[in-house]
């Protein structure tokens, strides 16, 4: 699933491809894929307005409108916004056309439809649960050494089974918690309340800087991600420790220990985290 950097490049190009133009007409092919409204009345609310931002929150994209509401987008496992030429060919798994009135579109493809679109309020998001309660976001001046002291002194749960919690920290997932784990060297198993205050500190840093050099690197792609111009990222030729279960660690070339923590394949240093 797509991370906050992939998220964030997605929205960092939405904000230079699409913001300003106005929506011409939409077309929904899958009316399954918008959870609200109706996809009818989603098409005619949409028509005639202009996209005037594009906000971030934890995994979440919200494309504002003239009209005051957002266009909620979540692209779940598979899912991609694309900007392309109206008359590019249309992917098999194409669910929402939307023409933009410089003859391009912004469309919406999920092989697997775990992904979701919604339309309304930021306050209607909210209330229907659509767009989730989120916590902190990490990149944010009020994610704090001391928040991030609250957050896991308050808890039994594992350091990866916190993080996952997008009700805490918004946005993390299980390549940058494993990433971010390995820099700050704390295991993932660990119980967040027996960390030291050194190793929060240390979390904390190694957070901020694994997300800021992924969103530098435009995300990485490991299996179904891609920006908005159809192109890979190259993060996934800088991971350390995601995905390389049983390879030499590239710190102190001791074998990664793979695990599941949390309901999630883990992978970490035994010498390097402790």
């Amino acid at each position: 699933m797509p991370e906050l950097p992939e998220v964030e490049t997605v929205a960092n190009d939405l904000r230079g491809a699409i913001v300003g133009r106005r929506i011409d007409d939409v077309t929904v092919l899958r009316p399954d894929i918008v959870k609200l409204p109706p996809a009818e009345v989603f098409t005619t609310l949409l028509r005639g307005q202009r996209v005037t931002g594009v906000d971030r929150r934890g995994k979440y994209l919200l494309l504002g409108l003239d009209g005051g509401d957002d266009i909620m987008v979540h692209l779940g496992m598979t899912g991609h916004l694309l900007v392309c030429d109206g008359d590019a060919p249309l992917p098999k798994h194409t669910h929402l056309r939307a023409r933009l009135d410089d003859r391009r579109e912004l469309r919406y493809d999920d092989v697997r439809r775990f992904g979701r679109i919604a339309y309304g309020s930021r306050a209607l998001l909210e209330e229907s649960r659509v767009l989730p309660p989120l916590g902190l976001e990490p990149l944010s001046d009020e994610f704090s050494t001391r928040e991030f002291d609250r957050i896991l002194r308050g808890t039994t749960r594992t350091v990866k089974g916190a993080l996952l919690d997008q009700t805490r920290v918004a946005g993390l997932g299980n390549i940058y918690i494993d990433e971010a784990c390995h820099l700050a060297g704390v295991r993932p198993t660990r119980r967040c309340y027996k960390l030291t205050r050194k190793e929060r500190t240390a979390l904390h840093g190694a957070i901020q800087t694994v997300l800021r050099s992924a969103i530098v690197n435009r995300g990485s792609s490991i299996d179904d991600y891609r920006d908005v111009w159809n192109a890979r990222g190259s993060n996934q030729e800088r991971l350390r420790v995601y995905g390389r279960g049983g390879e030499a660690c590239l710190t102190c070339a001791t074998t990664l220990k793979r695990t599941v923590v949390a309901g999630r394949t883990t992978v970490y240093c035994p010498r390097c985290q402790r």
